[in-house]
C-alpha cells in the first residue's frame, strides 16, 4: 500500500504496520536526518524558475547564545518560526530559514571565567588576555554545538549549510567594517560621561540593561558577591562640622559610603537656615579634606538640609568646577557595602551619625549580573542614535514596516521619538574588539592629546590603515604615528544588529546579500523589541540604505504556570528537550552555578512531583502555537503539553483504523466522483472550511486559530463522526465512494498538520498510498499546502443539517461524561405495586440521534430517559425501562414501558410536514424538556439514567439493549 520515494536506511521503516499506539520516540527517531539529507531545507530545493513566481520567504533567526541551552521561551520562538517556514516552504516559495549563534560577550565569558575558577583555581588576569580568549574558543568548540542539537530535536527546518556564528571571519569582518564606516562618518563618538558600571561584570551597560527596582522603604536584597542581604531603601542622615566654629550642616544620602568620595556639600540658594554659611567650608570626618559649602537649585529641601557634592551630582554641577573624586573612593581592598556598615560604625563612633529612616526608591540592577549598577565617569564609545531613530520611527509611520500586533507600536514610537545615544563600549575580553586607535604624534608641533578627545582617535581594519588614517589627519609621516588599540570590546548586540545582512558577506556584494536581502519578516519576543528589532532597523537602513525586513510579528513571553517569568535564579527553567523525552527530578549537566541547580531543583520538584511525562516534539510545538495569543505572557503549564500527546495518539489510531479500512489494494482517485452521500459531503464541507481557516490565520499570524482549526476537524469531525459512518456503511459503492473520501480527508488534513506537527505527520503520510505516484514530491515537507482554490466544498446547507446532528450527539455524550455512565447492564427488579408507581409521577425526556442515508434525515436510534423516583424508594432498587415509539411516519401513540407493563405516552413529536421540520422541532423539544426537568431531577435522592434502544415495531421492545446507571 505504501509508496516510497528515495527514503534513507535511517528513515524509521513506513513498509511493516504502524505500531499498537504512538510513540514519540519511534515517530522522531530519523525523519530530521533524511529530511537534511534530501536537502529539503534549501531555498534551492525544487526551484525551476528564477525569480520564482511564487515569490520568496527569507526568515534570520534571532541568534541564540552560544553558552549555554534552550529554555521553552526559545522553543516558543521556534516553534513559530519553524511553523511560518514550513508553511511558506509548502506554499511553493524559494524559503529560507538562517541559522546561526550570538558569541554572548558578557554571558559567555562569566561562564567561561566560572569555569576556570572552579577547575584551575585562576583568574582571566593570571592567564592574560590571549590565552583567556583560546580558552572561550575551546569551551565554544565543546559546548557551543548543544543548542543547534536542541533545535534539531524541536525539528527546526534551518539551512544548516549557512549557520553563522557572531565571531566567525565573516561576522567579524562586518563588524569591523561597520564601526569603521560609522566612526568616519561621525556618527559613533567618543565621550566621558556617566555609564551604568556593573562591579560583578567590571564593565559599563547600556541603559536599557539596566532593571529600575522599586522600593517602599527598608528592603534587604541579595548582592552578587555578599553572604549577606543588602540594606536599600534608607535615608541616612549625617552632620559635617563647619570649619571654624561650633556648627554644623546635617546632609542625608541613600548611600552613606559615597560620602569618602564628597569634595563639597550643596544646599538650596533659597534655604534660609545656610545663607549665613555662604563662602563657609566643611570639614570631612575622615581625612584633611576642606569641603565648600556650595549653593544650587538642584538640591531637594525636601530631601534634607543638604546633599553630599560627589560624582552624583556631576551632571547638574559641573558649573561649580570642582574636581570631582570618584564615588567608589572606599578603603584599601574593601568592599562597597562593607565600606557601607564601616562608615556608618565610624560615624556613630565620632558622634556625628543623626539618624537612619525609610525611604522610598528606585534601585537600579544589572539585568544580566543581578547586581547593583554603580553612576561612574569613564570615557567610552557612543552610536549617536537620533537621525537613525526617526527614520525607523518614520518606516513604521510610513507603512513602510509594519509591527504585529498593533499594541507595540506605542512602545516602538515612545522608544523611537525619544531615544538616547547608545553606549556600545564593554570593558571585557570576549567580543569584537573595537578598531579604533588612540593617536600619539611624536612631533613637537603636535599637541599630545587627551582619552576623551574623539579627535585623537582614528579606526581602521588594521593598524597599518589606521596609522595611514591618522597620518594623513595631523599631516605627518607614518614614522611619527605611535597607536594603541582601545582594549574594550563592542556591545553584542552591535554585532546582532548588522545580522541581517552580515550573514550573507556584506558588506561585499556576494550573490545571497542581492537575494536574500531585504528578509521578509522578523519573528520574535516582545521583549527584545528596542535591544534588537530596533537596532537592526537603524543600522539596516544606516548601512545598506534598507529596511532589513517588512514584518516584525512580535510573540508574547512565556511565563510558568505561575505566571513567573522564566530564570535560572527561580529554578523554574525548563529544557524543552525535557519535555520531549521526559525527565526525572534529576538535572542534566548544565552551567549553573550549584546553588541555581539546587533552586531548579526544588523549583522542578514543585511543580513536577513526578517528573515531567514524555510528550514529544510534535505535542510540545502544537501545545505552544496554541497557547500563542497576540498579548504579552503566556502562563504554560507543562502537564497541559501533555494532552495534545494524546492529540497524537488519536491521530495515530484514527490513520491505523483508516487504513484498514481503506484496504491493502486502495488506489486513490484524482478527484471527486460526484456520487458522494450528504456525510461525504459534508466530511469535505468542513475540511474546505478547515483549509479556509488555516488559510486566513497563517496570513494573520494567528497560531491558536490555526491549531483550533485542526484539531476540531481531525478530532471532532472526522474522528468522532466521519470514521464511525464509514464504518457502518454497507452499500458496496457507496463504500467505495466513502474510502475515497476518506483517503481525502487524510492526505489534506496531514498536509494541514505538517507545518506544526511535522514528525507525526510525515510518518503517517509516508504510509498512505499517491495519487501520483511517479510525480508526487517524496516529503510531506515539500507538498503543496491545501489551498482554498482547490478545496472549495463548502456546503452551508450540509453544514446546518449536520449541526443538529452534532449538537444532539454532543449533548448525549456530555452527559454521560458528566455523570460517569457506564455500559453495564441493569438487573430488573420488582418491588413496587402499580399504586406505588404511580406516584412516583415519572417524566420522559426525549433525544434524538440521526443518521443520514440517500440523502433523507431518518431517526434511527437512541433515546435517553429521566425517571423521577419517589423520596420513599430505597437507593439499592434498580429499574430497567425500555421505550418503543414509530417515528416514520410520526407516532399517533407510543408506549412506556415499566416492569412488564405499558403504559401509553402521548407523542412528543407532533406530525410535521417534511423530515427537516420534524428534526428541527425535535431539537426545540428536546431543549425544552430538558430545561424544564432536569434541574428538578437533580434535587432527589435518587435518579436513574437509561439508555435504551428505538426499534421501528408495532409493539414495545420487552428487554433493554443498553443500559446505563450512575
Amino acid at each position: 500500500m505504501s509508496t516510497l520515494f528515495s527514503l534513507s536506511p535511517l528513515v524509521s521503516d513506513v513498509i511493516s504496520p504502524l505500531p499498537d499506539s504512538y510513540s514519540p520516540q519511534y515517530v522522531e527517531a530519523a525523519w530530521y536526518p533524511w529530511w537534511e539529507k534530501q536537502g529539503f531545507f534549501k531555498p534551492e530545493y525544487g526551484v525551476r524558475a528564477d525569480p520564482n513566481p511564487r515569490g520568496m520567504f527569507m526568515m534570520c533567526i534571532p541568534p541564540p547564545n552560544v553558552t549555554g541551552s534552550l529554555h521553552l521561551g526559545h522553543a516558543l520562538t521556534n516553534a513559530i518560526q519553524d511553523t511560518l517556514t514550513r508553511w511558506h516552504r509548502m506554499r511553493g516559495e524559494t524559503t529560507l530559514w538562517n541559522p546561526g549563534c550570538d558569541h554572548a560577550g558578557i554571558a559567555t565569558q562569566v561562564v567561561v571565567e566560572k569555569k576556570l575558577m572552579r577547575e584551575r583555581g585562576m583568574s582571566r588576569h593570571d592567564l592574560g588576555r590571549e590565552n583567556f580568549i583560546q580558552e572561550v574558543w575551546k569551551w565554544k568548540n565543546e559546548k557551543g554545538d548543544r543548542i543547534y542539537h536542541q533545535l534539531k530535536k524541536l525539528g527546526s527546518s534551518l539551512d544548516w549549510d549557512r549557520a553563522c556564528f557572531t565571531m566567525d571571519t565573516k561576522l567579524s569582518y562586518a563588524v569591523q567594517e561597520a564601526f569603521i564606516r560609522m566612526h568616519d562618518e561621525g556618527v559613533i563618538y567618543r565621550s566621558k560621561r556617566l555609564v551604568n558600571w556593573s562591579c560583578s561584570l567590571n564593565s559599563a551597560i547600556s541603559d536599557i540593561e539596566v532593571d529600575k527596582k522599586e522600593l517602599t522603604g527598608r528592603t534587604l536584597l541579595p548582592v552578587p558577591g555578599y553572604k549577606e542581604k543588602v540594606e536599600f531603601g534608607v535615608l541616612v542622615s549625617f552632620a559635617y562640622k563647619v570649619d571654624g566654629s561650633d556648627e554644623e550642616v546635617i546632609v542625608a544620602t541613600t548611600r552613606i559610603e559615597t560620602m569618602l568620595g564628597d569634595s563639597a556639600v550643596a544646599v538650596h540658594p533659597t534655604d534660609s537656615r545656610y545663607q549665613h554659611l555662604k563662602g563657609k567650608m566643611v570639614l570631612h570626618p575622615f581625612c584633611d579634606r576642606k569641603m565648600p559649602i556650595v549653593f544650587d537649585d538642584f538640591v531637594d529641601m525636601s530631601f534634607g538640609t543638604g546633599r553630599p557634592f560627589h560624582s552624583l551630582l556631576v551632571v547638574s554641577l559641573l558649573c561649580h568646577n570642582f574636581s570631582f573624586l570618584t564615588i567608589l573612593s572606599v578603603p584599601q581592598g574593601m568592599k562597597r557595602f562593607e565600606a557601607r556598615k564601616a562608615v556608618l560604625q565610624a560615624l556613630k563612633d565620632r558622634g556625628q551619625f543623626k539618624e537612619i529612616k525609610d525611604n522610598p526608591m528606585v534601585v537600579p540592577v544589572c539585568s544580566r549580573s543581578k547586581d547593583i549598577v554603580e553612576p561612574l565617569m569613564k570615557p567610552q564609545w557612543y552610536v549617536s542614535c537620533a537621525d537613525m531613530g526617526k527614520q525607523a520611527a518614520d518606516s513604521v509611520r510610513e507603512g513602510r514596516l509594519k509591527i504585529i500586533p498593533d499594541h507595540h507600536l506605542k512602545t516602538w514610537f515612545n522608544w523611537m521619538d525619544n531615544i538616547r545615544d547608545w553606549c556600545i563600549s564593554r570593558q571585557l575580553w570576549w567580543g569584537h574588539r573595537i578598531p579604533a586607535y588612540f593617536v600619539t604624534v611624536n612631533d613637537p608641533s603636535v599637541k599630545p592629546g587627551e582619552d576623551m578627545d574623539g579627535h585623537y582617535w582614528v579606526s581602521g581594519s588594521t593598524e597599518e590603515e589606521a596609522r595611514e588614517k591618522a597620518a594623513k589627519r595631523f599631516s605627518v609621516s607614518t614614522d611619527k604615528i605611535t597607536l594603541r588599540q582601545d582594549e574594550d570590546v563592542l556591545d553584542t548586540w552591535f554585532s546582532s544588529g548588522i545580522f541581517p545582512f552580515s550573514i550573507f558577506g556584506w558588506p561585499n556584494e556576494t550573490q545571497d546579500l542581492n537575494v536574500f536581502y531585504p528578509g521578509t519578516l522578523l519573528e520574535t519576543g516582545h521583549d527584545i523589541l528596542f535591544f534588537w528589532v530596533a537596532r537592526m532597523v537603524m543600522m539596516g537602513l544606516k548601512l545598506t540604505g534598507k529596511l532589513p525586513f517588512k514584518e516584525v510579528y512580535l510573540h508574547a513571553v512565556v511565563r510558568d504556570a505561575h505566571g513567573r517569568k522564566m530564570s535560572k535564579s527561580l529554578g523554574n527553567v525548563i529544557d524543552p528537550l525535557d519535555v520531549i523525552t521526559g525527565i526525572s527530578l534529576e538535572l542534566t549537566d548544565s552551567n549553573l552555578d550549584p546553588i541555581e541547580v539546587e533552586k531548579a531543583k526544588q523549583g522542578q520538584k514543585s511543580d513536577y512531583p513526578n517528573g515531567i511525562p514524555e510528550c514529544g516534539t510534535d505535542a510540545l510545538r502544537f501545545a505552544l502555537c496554541a497557547y500563542t495569543s497576540q498579548g504579552r505572557d503566556i502562563n504554560l503549564d507543562v502537564n497541559r503539553i501533555l494532552g495534545y500527546r494524546h492529540f497524537c495518539n488519536k491521530l495515530w489510531n484514527a490513520v491505523k483504523f483508516a487504513m484498514k479500512t481503506l484496504g491493502d489494494n486502495f488506489v486513490p482517485s484524482e478527484k471527486l466522483c460526484g456520487e458522494e452521500s450528504v456525510s461525504d459531503r459534508w466530511i469535505l464541507s468542513r475540511l474546505s472550511a478547515a483549509v479556509g481557516l488555516c488559510d486566513t490565520a497563517f496570513k494573520a499570524y494567528d497560531f491558536p486559530a490555526i491549531t483550533t482549526a485542526i484539531y476540531n476537524f481531525w478530532l471532532y469531525e472526522l474522528c468522532d463522526v466521519y470514521l464511525v459512518r464509514v464504518s457502518e456503511t454497507s452499500d458496496q459503492r457507496q463504500a467505495l465512494v466513502c474510502r475515497q473520501t476518506l483517503y481525502t480527508c487524510l492526505e489534506v488534513g496531514l498536509r494541514l498538520l505538517s507545518p506544526l506537527m511535522p514528525f507525526v505527520s510525515e510518518e503517517l503520510y509516508q504510509r498512505l498510498p499517491r495519487r501520483r505516484p511517479q510525480s508526487d514530491p517524496p516529503s510531506i515537507t515539500v507538498t503543496s499546502y491545501p489551498d482554498t482554490e482547490e478545496f472549495c466544498w463548502n456546503s452551508e446547507e450540509v453544514d446546518r443539517d449536520m449541526e443538529f446532528i452534532m449538537t444532539v450527539v454532543k449533548t448525549i455524550r456530555s452527559l454521560r461524561a458528566d455523570y460517569n455512565l457506564t455500559k453495564t447492564r441493569a438487573d430488573c427488579k420488582i418491588t413496587h405495586n402499580y399504586e406505588s408507581y404511580s406516584e412516583m409521577n415519572p417524566v420522559l425526556m426525549l433525544t434524538v440521534t440521526i443518521s443520514i442515508t440517500k440523502g433523507k434525515m431518518v431517526m434511527k436510534s437512541n433515546s435517553v430517559h429521566l425517571l423521577k423516583y419517589h423520596k420513599k424508594a430505597e437507593s439499592s432498587l434498580i429499574y430497567s425501562i425500555t421505550l418503543s415509539l414509530h417515528l416514520l411516519p410520526p407516532p399517533s401513540a407510543g408506549f412506556f414501558f415499566f416492569c412488564g407493563v405499558e403504559f401509553p405516552v402521548i407523542p412528543i413529536i407532533p406530525p410535521l410536514p417534511g423530515h427537516s421540520e420534524r428534526v428541527k422541532q425535535c431539537l426545540i423539544l428536546f431543549q425544552l424538556q430538558w430545561q424544564s426537568h432536569f434541574l428538578c431531577a437533580l434535587k432527589l435522592p435518587l435518579f436513574f439514567w437509561v439508555l435504551a434502544k428505538w426499534h421501528y415495531e408495532s409493539k414495545p421492545c420487552k428487554e433493554p439493549i443498553l443500559t446505563w446507571k450512575v
